[in-house]
C-alpha cells in the first residue's frame, strides 16, 4: 500500500530525509517513531503529495507521488499534527462542508457524516459549535473528517498530541477500531507504550535516517541483552532469599532493588530456563509473592537505538 525507495528531502546542506526505504502491506499499522525534527512529518507530507522530495521514489496504493497526486488523495486520509477548524460552524456543518468537497452529495452526504460521527463517538455533539469542543474532541473530529471518503490508507501525524490521559485512551481505542476495519495506517507518536498496543510494525527514524524497520517483537529482541527476572518473597525475607540465590552459578547477578521490595536476578548467557529460581526458593521454604520476567518496551528500544540527535 505504501512503498518508498531512497526517498530523500534536502534543504541546502541539511537532509530532512536521507534515503528512506520502507514498505507497508495492506492492513499494516505502522508506528513511526522519532524525536522532533527526525523527518516524520516530512515523510507524511511527501506521501500525501503536499511536498516534493529532492529525489527517490514513493508510491501509495500503487500510484506514484510524481504523476498521480489526484489518485493518491482519493485513497488516503491525512491528518496533520496541527490543523485548523472553522469555529463558526456546527460539527455536522463542518463535516458536510468537507463531504461536499469530496463530492459526496444528497442523502449519502448526511449518512456518511452520521456514520463517521458515530465511529469517533461524537454523535452527541453533532449540533455543537466546533469552538466548544475540547482538544480531544477536536482531534476526533479531525479524524472523522479524513474518514468521510472511506480512504484505504491513513496518515496520522501525532494524533494524540496534547491530549489528556482519558482522551489518549479514547484515541487509542479508536485506532484499534480502524485496525479492525483493515485500514493501512501510518501513525507517528511520542506516546510509545500505546504504539506497542496498536501497531504490528514500527520504524525508528533519527536525523532523517531510518534506524530500524520491522515488527515490534524484533525491535525488542534487538535491544534485549540479558534475561532478567524480578522476584519477591513473603514475610520481608527478600534479603535472605537474595543471599541464597547468590550461591547459584547459573545467575550472573542478584541485587536488592526497589528499596528492598524486590530482587533483581540476571540469568547467565546460555541458561535455557530460569524456572529453577522459583523451584529452589520454594524448596528452601520461601513463599513467592512475585516472579516476573523483565519485558523491554518501546521506550527502551527507542532510547537504545537512537542517540538523541535532531536536525
Amino acid at each position: 500500500m505504501i512503498e518508498t525507495r531512497d526517498l530523500t528531502k534536502k534543504y541546502g546542506e541539511l537532509y530532512a530525509l536521507d534515503r528512506l526505504s520502507l514498505r507497508l502491506e495492506p492492513g499494516d499499522v505502522y508506528g513511526f517513531i522519532g524525536p522532533n525534527g527526525a523527518g516524520k512529518t516530512t515523510t507524511m507530507r511527501i506521501l500525501a503529495t503536499l511536498l516534493n522530495p529532492s529525489w527517490g521514489e514513493a508510491s501509495v496504493c500503487g500510484y506514484s507521488i510524481y504523476n498521480s497526486s489526484k489518485e493518491i488523495r482519493r485513497c488516503i486520509g491525512y491528518m496533520p499534527d496541527f490543523f485548523g477548524v472553522y469555529d463558526d460552524m456546527k460539527v455536522i456543518e463542518y463535516l458536510e462542508f468537507f463531504a461536499a468537497a469530496y463530492r459526496i452529495r444528497g442523502a449519502e452526504r448526511r449518512k456518511k457524516c452520521d456514520q463517521v460521527l458515530e465511529l469517533v463517538d461524537l454523535g452527541y455533539k453533532r449540533d455543537a459549535l466546533v469552538t466548544s469542543l475540547s482538544r480531544g474532541m477536536t482531534q476526533r473530529l479531525g479524524l472523522a473528517r479524513v474518514l468521510l471518503h472511506e480512504p484505504q490508507v491513513l496518515l496520522l501525524d501525532e494524533p494524540a498530541s496534547g491530549l489528556d490521559p482519558r482522551a489518549r485512551i479514547e484515541m487509542r481505542e479508536l485506532l484499534k477500531e480502524l485496525r479492525k476495519m483493515k485500514k493501512t495506517i501510518m501513525v507517528s507518536s511520542h506516546i510509545l507504550p500505546e504504539l506497542a498496543d496498536i501497531c504490528n510494525k514500527i520504524g525508528i527514524i533519527e536525523r532523517g535516517k531510518l534506524l530500524f524497520n520491522g515488527d515490534v517483537e524484533s525491535a525488542i529482541r534487538q535491544v534485549r541483552y540479558k534475561t532478567v527476572y524480578f522476584v519477591a518473597v513473603q514475610d520481608n525475607r527478600n534479603e535472605e532469599a537474595a543471599r541464597r540465590l547468590n550461591q547459584f552459578p547459573e545467575l550472573e547477578s542478584v541485587d536488592i532493588v526497589d528499596e528492598g521490595k524486590q530482587i533483581k536476578v540476571t540469568i547467565r548467557d546460555g541458561v535455557p530456563d530460569a524456572g529453577f529460581v522459583a523451584d529452589r526458593l520454594i524448596e528452601q521454604k520461601f513463599r513467592l509473592k512475585t516472579f516476573r520476567e523483565e519485558e523491554p518496551n518501546l521506550e527502551d528500544v527507542f532510547m537504545r537505538i537512537t542517540k538523541g540527535i535532531t536536525n
